[in-house]
């Protein structure tokens, strides 16, 4: 059982983050914010796609007049990225759930000042999202782009916060390669009690991202470090919450749905195991009870995993079996070994939720 570090629980919206609270997947649309049409189409696509909370990019006044529009149609938590323009963040802080600020770049504390005010008269969280590659030039100067610079641009920028009598922020700790972050969050947890949003900035596309994203988070998760997530990947938005939900069931912070135990391709598989393999995962994407199901290509790796899955398929020469925690409920014809597991599957999922 993984015991997470005890942290604040805050909400953004009606999304608790921290204590006690599960953790929840962040994402963020990439339309230009002031083409409402096409970044409340985002949103609702990342809604439909499990997404949590969404972030939205606030780079000018059209965009920052824009966001009013934008949350009265759309029903998830709503951040807005602020760099540079305080201003910006003064008017989104009117609408949104979450104010996110980099004090690399967001200027003098006067102007923090200005937006923790703001947030303060809504009961609205800030998050303080320090960047390796964009430090302020003192902790930059002092320290480089290392995570030991992003730890201490924190803690400056968390007790300015807390000086001010603000206390409902959370804090991201990004840097574009594993060892950075996982380091910086790692020597921070035990200095704050604040919630930690994780994430690796820049991690690229689908394939360098998931590795990248895999390996820190999953690293960090596995340590109790962590109280919502985002996975950043250059490419389509659902992506980003398919690999997030995938690090946090597989790491075993997330409970619930399906994990599919499949064998590696190798000369003993007697059946179209790819083929079978991609249309279970398809049709058992749904399924949130917390089943271990089996997909084998021949009896060398059937024998152990099919016994212990919940149900499993054990394929031989042109026929195979299905299985039910270790005992044969049908030997079928190859064709027809995955249409009775997934009937098996779906009967294993509710008697589970019948059974609480």
């Amino acid at each position: 059982m993984i015991q997470r570090y005890p942290t604040n629980k805050i909400y953004v919206g009606n999304v608790p983050i921290g204590g006690d609270a599960d953790i929840p997947v962040q994402s963020m649309t990439f339309s230009k914010t002031h083409d409402v049409a096409s970044t409340v189409e985002q949103i609702r696509r990342l809604h439909f796609a499990g997404c949590d909370i969404v972030r939205v990019a606030v780079p000018d006044y059209e965009d920052a007049h824009a966001l009013k529009s934008i949350k009265e149609q759309i029903k998830l938590p709503l951040v807005a990225d602020i760099h540079f323009n305080y201003r910006l963040a003064l008017i989104a802080a009117q609408v949104v759930d979450c104010i996110r600020i980099n004090p690399g770049n967001i200027g003098e504390k006067s102007r923090v000042k200005e937006v923790v005010k703001a947030c303060s008269e809504r009961n609205i969280p800030i998050r303080i999202g320090v960047n390796s590659g964009s430090l302020e030039k003192e902790f930059d100067t002092k320290y480089g782009p290392t995570s030991k610079g992003m730890v201490e641009s924190a803690l400056y920028n968390i007790k300015y916060l807390e000086d001010l009598g603000f206390t409902n922020l959370k804090v991201s700790l990004k840097a574009s390669d594993v060892e950075r972050t996982v380091e910086a969050y790692r020597m921070l947890r035990p200095l704050t009690s604040h919630p930690f949003h994780l994430g690796v900035t820049e991690a690229g596309t689908l394939f360098h991202s998931t590795v990248k994203s895999s390996i820190a988070l999953g690293t960090l998760l596995l340590e109790g470090i962590g109280d919502t997530m985002r996975v950043s990947i250059t490419g389509e938005l659902e992506e980003e919450i398919n690999v997030a939900r995938a690090i946090l069931k597989d790491s075993g912070v997330a409970k619930g749905g399906v994990n599919i135990i499949s064998c590696p391709t190798c000369g003993r598989i007697e059946a179209d195991l790819v083929k079978a393999v991609a249309q279970v995962e398809e049709r058992t994407k749904h399924i949130k009870a917390p089943l271990n199901i089996s997909v084998m290509g021949c009896v060398v790796n059937a024998i152990g995993e099919a016994k212990h899955a919940d149900v499993a398929i054990a394929y031989g020469k042109g026929q195979g079996l299905v299985m039910r925690s270790g005992e044969i409920v049908a030997k079928l014809k190859e064709e027809e070994l995955v249409e009775r597991f997934l009937e098996e599957v779906e009967k294993a999922a509710k008697e589970m939720q019948n059974n609480g």
